[in-house]
């Protein structure tokens, strides 16, 4: 028993570190502002020894013991050089970040499990180049004092500017904040850590998980009254639009005239009629034909159902309890159901 309680001792110890690190590191983002755009300045630029500069610390203090004990010139040359050096990383590293500017563009929203990716551009508007710069999200509970700590690095030139393509993993739907982010250098000798932690602004819309396998789309409901109904093949005479041509189109789908007219402006691209949608193909998509009890899957099931109409070109609608959205088709439709089932 003894000896299992000693061995469990430093779990619990490295738990509760962790626990008081979160707990801490929660505490100070809550001070900060949520902004998509941030200057690095003295206020909010830090900058602390890491493990290897401890050790020089310690390193110096004995040699300096030492040269006052045995009363050695070349000690103290020695030990007042390399404190020099110190010294002067100190001003190299805080620098090195001092005054950057940092900008953050959200991503496209992405299905729950999948990664959303964020564009962060570094502006350098100073003379000089910044060197080994790493940006990355900041986990609970993370410090980034451990030498291999990972990150995206980067060099900057002078007034110039990078941008670095960020992943986050979004596990559930709905509208989420994103993660914090930190970024730190430890230019030029390592024994120095400069960092900023950055509390974005943007919010990302994340789409339930659609289901896998799909299962059939609902029976499309009849022919309304009043609506024109043409075959798949477009054989009738009315038509909605234009679009350009696709291999397999018949010839007598071609907008000649339209064709010729361009053909006049120097463009050789064809153009075919956009038949209108068969009403008998439109359907509705119900969350309570979906045959599911819990809400979530119901949702998956929706997900995939509105994927599959759209890809089938059919003209389909939502209905989700109140929520109503009428049929139709095309990429405003699609991100405006899937909308409606992130944020149901």
């Amino acid at each position: 028993m003894a000896a299992s309680a000693a061995k469990l001792a430093p779990r619990r110890a490295r738990r509760a570190r962790l626990r008081w690190q979160a707990s801490w590191q929660g505490w100070w983002l809550r001070r900060l502002p949520a902004t998509d755009q941030l200057e690095l300045t003295q206020r909010n630029v830090y900058i602390l020894p890491t493990r290897a500069g401890l050790l020089l610390a310690l390193t110096l203090l004995v040699l300096l013991i030492g040269s006052i004990n045995y009363q050695l010139n070349l000690g103290y040359l020695l030990t007042f050089l390399i404190a020099g050096s110190a010294l002067a990383a100190l001003h190299l590293t805080h620098g090195n970040l001092n005054g950057l500017r940092l900008q953050l563009q959200a991503g496209e929203p992405v299905f729950a499990g999948q990664a959303a990716t964020v564009a962060v551009t570094l502006h350098n508007p100073t003379r000089r180049e910044r060197w080994a710069i790493a940006l990355d999200w900041l986990a609970p509970g993370q410090t980034g004092r451990d030498i291999d700590w990972p990150g995206h690095w980067t060099d900057l030139p002078a007034q110039g500017h990078v941008t670095l393509q960020l992943r986050c993993v979004m596990p559930q739907r709905g509208r989420h904040a994103l993660p914090p982010l930190q970024a730190q250098t430890r230019f030029p000798l390592g024994i120095l850590r400069a960092w900023c932690w950055w509390r974005p602004a943007a919010l990302l819309l994340v789409y339930p998980a659609p289901e896998t396998p799909a299962s059939p789309l609902p029976p499309p409901t009849g022919v309304e009254e009043g609506l024109t109904t043409t075959d798949t093949n477009g054989s009738s005479d009315e038509w909605e639009g234009l679009r350009p041509w696709r291999r397999g189109d018949p010839l007598h789908w071609v907008a000649w005239k339209k064709v010729a007219r361009q053909a006049e402006s120097g463009r050789d691209d064809w153009v075919s009629r956009d038949f209108t949608r068969p009403s008998g193909r439109r359907c509705w998509l119900d969350a309570g034909r979906t045959g599911l009890s819990d809400p979530e899957q119901r949702l998956s099931r929706l997900c995939a159902w509105v994927l599959a109409a759209e890809a089938q070109q059919l003209d389909y609608g939502l209905r989700l309890g109140a929520l109503e959205i009428a049929p139709g088709h095309g990429a405003t439709h699609r991100q405006r159901c899937l909308e409606a089932l992130a944020l149901c």
